[in-house]
């Protein structure tokens, strides 16, 4: 008989024609891959806009409310053998993890992100503090397992580096074609992810250069109109994903704070080299075909400009990238919280 797992997430979850959808594509793929091994329950907040991927579990509650939220996660406390894994660390489930401690059951906590940086962008000084009371508690009473050392601050956790990569990402490359520089982005258009910094630094720039961005939820969703800007809505076909990243020959990345982002698993992949700002320059590690720039148009035309003269070498130095796998991802996952027990 397999082990309840419960996942309590932070993350807005909707329900539509008698299936639950999440914005997050680990949020969907995690916990299904984790049902082979245990039987896989979330307990998450309702979301009141309809999100993007489809999650392919049955076992899943959703709530408007935190007391109804805090009360599914209380009465999953009296089940024997119950374990649990906390996606992020939030309000919602610091309270959660607050909760389950009581009951004598240690968490696991998944640290996708470095809050603070989060925090700090939302909310400035406040946001620091109140993630650093959070931070704090919790690394007393979880185990963490991390994307990276520096969500970690010091404390102790296990770290294993997320992939959403199938074996598709990797079959059939397809040459880029350097006539003209075709950037893209994949990704929500929000402020943290810098997307409205680099529509600025877009209108800036003089040269043939042209962005894609794939984050629309829907069509009618407003956004800055620029000659030199293509809109497509969020993508959730892998096939469609790659076609996407072999149709361009650049990824930029504008993100003003990120843990350990998918999006340039994929680019990398896809031996498309990749743009980042300074404020996420700690993502690179020992990846090769990662370039960044300062915030402001001449350095960004510069990285353009050495990419597109350097391109075939880039290209057989990211051939030496060790990628994780989402198949190696989920198996590591899962021995750590076997381990635990």
């Amino acid at each position: 008989m397999q082990n309840k797992l419960f996942i309590i997430s932070n993350e807005s979850i909707s329900f539509s024609q008698n299936s639950f959808f999440c914005d997050n594509l680990d949020m969907k793929s995690t916990p299904e891959g984790l049902k082979k091994s245990f039987d896989v329950n979330i307990i998450a907040r309702k979301s009141k806009k309809q999100r993007s991927h489809k999650i392919n579990l049955e076992k899943i509650k959703i709530y408007k409310n935190i007391i109804a939220f805090l009360f599914s996660i209380f009465k999953s406390c009296k089940e024997k053998n119950s374990k649990y894994l906390i996606i992020s660390i939030s309000p919602y489930t610091f309270l959660a993890c607050i909760l389950i401690r009581f009951f004598g059951k240690k968490p696991v906590t998944f640290l996708r992100s470095d809050g603070y940086k989060e925090y700090k962008s939302k909310l400035g000084f406040l946001g620091l503090i109140i993630f650093h009371c959070m931070f704090f508690i919790v690394s007393k009473m979880c185990h963490f397992i991390s994307c990276g050392e520096e969500a970690l601050r010091g404390k102790k956790g296990k770290i294993i580096f997320p992939s959403q990569l199938s074996e598709k990402w990797f079959l059939n490359s397809k040459a880029a074609d350097l006539k003209s520089i075709k950037l893209i982005y994949v990704g929500r258009i929000r402020i943290e992810k810098g997307i409205f910094s680099l529509l600025k630094i877009m209108n800036k720039t003089k040269q043939n250069i042209t962005l894609s961005i794939v984050g629309l939820e829907q069509f009618s969703e407003k956004r800055p109109e620029q000659n030199n800007i293509n809109y497509y809505k969020i993508e959730t076909s892998e096939e469609k994903l790659i076609t996407y990243y072999d149709d361009h020959n650049i990824f930029v990345l504008p993100s003003y704070t990120e843990g350990y982002p998918m999006v340039v698993l994929e680019s990398l992949a896809r031996q498309r080299p990749v743009i980042i700002f300074n404020e996420i320059k700690h993502i690179i590690g020992n990846k090769k075909g990662i370039f960044v720039s300062e915030r402001n148009p001449e350095s960004f035309i510069e990285r353009i400009n050495y990419i597109k003269n350097n391109y075939n070498k880039i290209q057989e130095e990211m051939k030496t990238n060790n990628l994780p796998s989402k198949k190696d991802f989920l198996k590591k996952f899962e021995n750590y919280i076997l381990e635990l027990s």
